[in-house]
């Protein structure tokens, strides 16, 4: 009765949390789209050429939040009049929306200040957040139809659901702890995974600095011929701090080896810029290398993919320590595949399409730089995650095992068989003069005499002056282990006690006498 009593409640409380999740997600859309709404009727309102009104305004901010989630736009006012695809992500817009997502899914599994709160299971919060977010999703994709920035159909369909989703399933596993796969190969991979990608975008983002610095003047050059009116310059440097990410992953790819292209038949490695470049005057793009083979300089972009490597192999080395070979070798592989998903993925979304023609091929190719993390990882990453694993199972000279010092009496036994004999006086030891020694093993033995209740096996000979046990597999008291309980002297009327009174205990009272 109580079951059936109490069931109805415990459904309704969980469709109320999955309806409460999918506002959440709802929520999080309308924010992230109202931001950048604000941020695009400002700069709007701060033209000194506002050609269209509010609306085609609304219309440019619902495509630049499409395309922050990785959408593809199309511009249709051209001068050709020729649709124009517009693909190329600002990195730095989409931590807004995914940020937002990640922190719906988030709140939905926190159980509340009392902690009876009903709460979805994880599958159901990350299902109900991205359910809730793609609906508006849709409306606004729908709406961009009728603008000047219309989205791409065919990349809304999949990476749209793509990154919500991802980033839905991040806020539920940060709201569960952030646990790991339970296997330790798998946990160091994805760490090892993780460190190795920061630290190519870290080393990219240096290189692509240094080289827009070394071009300042150009740089800034470009970016004064783009806008004269101040509202025109705050709206470049919004895109130029937008695209700073794009330019780490840029910087990344050209160390990797690969590169980027710059249109269709051209191609910026370390080994020189080859073609002939198609480059919209930038102040981020003032700092790709000069046409002609490449130099030392260029070519020390190599230590990027090389640290990334090391400290991917490190990582992996340090945990390894009590495997088998074979299994941080395996780990230390899919540690290398795990970087080299990541970095095709980013790779992907920081290139893309400026236009058609030569513009339609623009950044690095996201198969070629991933290929290329993986064979730096495969190459340098295996080689050092041997090398650390090795270095930490050795055993420092401090703490070896040290063997046990052998007793003066065992090793002049087991030498000569003859036991270490005090000198007679008046004589050296060891000289001509010196008495002979009568326990040696050439003297003829006594007799053994029976023994019984000695704790000792038949045969076995006790220990005595006279006579030295040479069997070197036993000990002094006979056997191999040795009897603790048997007489060493061979005394028959011995009898074991396992009690020693102590020197410093008082001795019992004596007895009063009258």
């Amino acid at each position: 009765m109580t079951h059936v009593t109490e069931h109805p409640l415990v459904q309704g409380g969980r469709s109320a949390a999955l309806a409460t999740a999918c506002v959440r997600g709802g929520v999080a859309a309308g924010l992230g789209l109202g931001v950048l709404a604000v941020l695009v009727i400002a700069a709007w309102i701060g033209s000194p050429y506002p050609d269209s009104g509010p609306v085609g305004a609304l219309h440019v901010a619902a495509g630049i939040w499409l395309l922050a989630h990785g959408v593809d736009l199309v511009r249709t006012d051209t001068l050709s009049g020729l649709p124009a695809p517009l693909g190329i992500v600002p990195l730095l817009l989409v931590a807004l929306p995914v940020w937002l997502v990640h922190r719906a899914a988030r709140d939905t599994l926190d159980p509340g200040g009392d902690g009876v709160r009903p709460r979805p299971s994880p599958g159901g919060a990350v299902s109900a957040v991205a359910g809730g977010y793609l609906l508006v999703a849709a409306a606004v994709v729908v709406y961009s139809e009728s603008g000047p920035l219309p989205a791409d159909l065919v990349t809304a369909g999949l990476w749209l659901p793509a990154v919500v989703t991802g980033a839905a399933g991040a806020g539920v596993w940060t709201a569960l702890g952030r646990p790991l796969p339970g296997q330790r190969q798998a946990a160091a991979a994805l760490r090892a995974a993780g460190l190795g990608t920061l630290t190519l975008l870290g080393g990219g983002a240096v290189a692509a600095a240094v080289s827009l610095a070394w071009h300042a003047g150009r740089a800034q050059a470009s970016f004064e011929g783009l806008a004269g009116e101040w509202s025109g310059r705050v709206t470049v440097l919004l895109l130029v701090l937008a695209l700073l990410p794009n330019m780490a992953v840029w910087g990344a790819a050209y160390g990797l080896g690969p590169g980027f292209t710059l249109g269709t038949g051209a191609l910026a490695t370390p080994l020189g810029l080859a073609g002939d470049p198609a480059v919209p005057p930038f102040p981020l793009l003032a700092a790709l290398p000069a046409e002609g083979r490449g130099t030392w300089v260029h070519w020390a972009t190599a230590a990027v993919p090389l640290a990334a490597a090391v400290v991917q192999g490190g990582c992996v080395g340090r945990a390894a320590r009590s495997w088998a070979v074979r299994d941080a070798a395996l780990t230390a592989l899919a540690a290398a595949w795990g970087c080299g998903v990541g970095v095709a993925v980013l790779a992907s979304a920081a290139g893309g399409p400026l236009g058609s023609g030569r513009l339609s091929a623009f950044g690095p190719v996201w198969w070629q730089a991933g290929a290329a993390a993986v064979l730096w990882g495969a190459c340098v990453g295996l080689p050092v995650t041997l090398g650390v694993r090795a270095w930490g199972r050795r055993v420092p000279r401090s703490r070896r095992p040290r063997p046990a010092p052998v007793p003066a009496a065992a090793s002049g036994a087991a030498a000569g068989g003859v036991l270490p004999t005090a000198a007679p006086s008046g004589g050296a030891v060891g000289g001509p003069e010196a008495a002979p020694d009568r326990r040696t093993a050439a003297e003829p033995k006594a007799p053994q005499a029976p023994q019984a209740d000695t704790g000792e096996a038949a045969g076995s000979t006790p220990y005595s002056e006279g006579n030295a046990r040479t069997d070197p597999g036993g000990d002094r008291f006979g056997g191999p282990f040795g009897d603790p309980c048997a007489d060493p002297f061979g005394d028959p009327g011995y009898e074991p006690y396992d009690y020693l009174p102590a020197a410093w205990e008082p001795s019992p009272p004596p007895p009063a006498t009258d």
